[in-house]
């Protein structure tokens, strides 16, 4: 009686078991790459937070002397002698003012340090398509602001014009020579201050915050490997128990 009902019990042919070999190996492959995704923006999500947490640090921090080599978004002062005559234009930008919207740039100037050396401050958003010097204070100043890295060309950036000294990308060697300076520091001190009641140039406002979406890109990718599993279970038993 025992052995006639063990060979009634029913058993799954292997031919079947053979039908998810394919499937489930390519399965595999791509279940590794989706958490292999996942795991590499948690590694970025640490990443950005400790980005974000020095730039809340340094925003609340008052500025430090500038150092031999300054960090991105660093907030540093900088003693120096503005070089009243020089101007240059970077960006191209819309923004409110009082008349309406209006189109214009970044004014850059040079300060020109105790060594020698030349560094590009970006005073803020003036509504203007060519640069014309700011009227600055003679003498021995301190300037304070955030360093902003040199840029590469973008493929829809605009066509830089050192003759005018019209720039789209932040090139400070480049918009430098445009200027006939020598001994140009690659970096540019961006000037924070609040927005003026009248005039320009209008600074920055605050320390630039870098988006952080790597939480979210991480849930995408962990979700679609588990969504992925819970498919190939479902293809598998439908699979196995066809006839």
């Amino acid at each position: 009686m025992l052995q006639a009902k063990i060979s009634a019990t029913p058993q799954t042919p292997p031919a079947k078991w053979r039908r998810l070999v394919g499937p489930g190996i390519a399965s595999l492959i791509l279940l590794a790459a989706l958490l292999s995704l996942g795991v590499w923006q948690s590694h970025r999500l640490v990443w950005k937070e400790a980005i974000l947490a020095r730039i809340h640090q340094a925003e609340l921090a008052p500025p430090v002397p500038l150092p031999a080599h300054p960090q991105p978004f660093e907030k540093v002062g900088v003693v120096g002698t503005w070089i009243a005559d020089k101007a240059a234009l970077y960006g191209d930008e819309v923004e409110n003012s009082p008349a309406g919207p209006q189109r214009g740039g970044q004014l850059l100037m040079p300060l020109q340090r105790p060594d020698g050396s030349v560094l590009l401050v970006d005073l803020g958003w003036v509504p203007e398509s060519t640069p014309v010097p700011y009227t600055v204070p003679a003498g021995l100043i301190q300037v304070s602001g955030y360093i902003a890295q040199p840029q590469e060309p973008g493929f829809f950036a605009g066509q830089d014009n050192p003759a005018q000294h019209i720039f789209y990308t932040r090139n400070p060697q480049k918009i430098g020579a445009s200027l006939g300076l020598k001994h140009v520091e690659n970096f540019v001190l961006v000037t924070l201050g609040p927005k003026p009641l009248s005039g320009w140039p209008d600074p920055a406002h605050n320390l630039p915050t870098p988006p952080n979406n790597h939480y979210q890109y991480e849930l995408t990718w962990f979700g679609l490997a588990v969504v992925l599993v819970i498919e190939f279970i479902f293809y598998a038993r439908k699979r196995l128990i066809e006839d």
